[in-house]
């Protein structure tokens, strides 16, 4: 099954869950800092909410992540989807807070 995301909704690999030194594995529930996953598909973009269009007409905001990108995201955020047995996430552009080059 394929799932196209809409509007600013970018759908996100998930990564594993890390281990600690002693072999625990450390649950991404129990981390504080942002998240990693991989795009796999994003919406067009979005058009800007009233607040960010002041009295003018509102602008279309294409959505800048690309499919195969790294990218670091808000936990808080996230909307956990299973597609096909595997695991994936859906957030908005807005709360990914960088993308991993190099």
């Amino acid at each position: 099954m394929r799932l196209r995301p809409l509007h600013d909704w970018v759908l996100l690999r998930i990564e594993r869950e890390e281990k600690s030194p002693g072999g625990i594995v450390i649950p991404d529930t129990a981390k504080e800092r942002p998240r990693e996953g991989i795009v796999v598909a994003a919406g067009p973009g979005r058009y800007e909410e009233p607040e960010e269009a002041g009295k003018g007409e509102k602008r279309f905001i294409a959505t800048e992540v690309e499919p195969g990108q790294r990218v670091l995201y808000e936990p808080w955020a996230a909307n956990e989807v299973r597609l096909d047995g595997e695991e994936f996430i859906l957030v908005r552009e807005r709360n990914i807070l960088g993308i991993k080059e190099g």
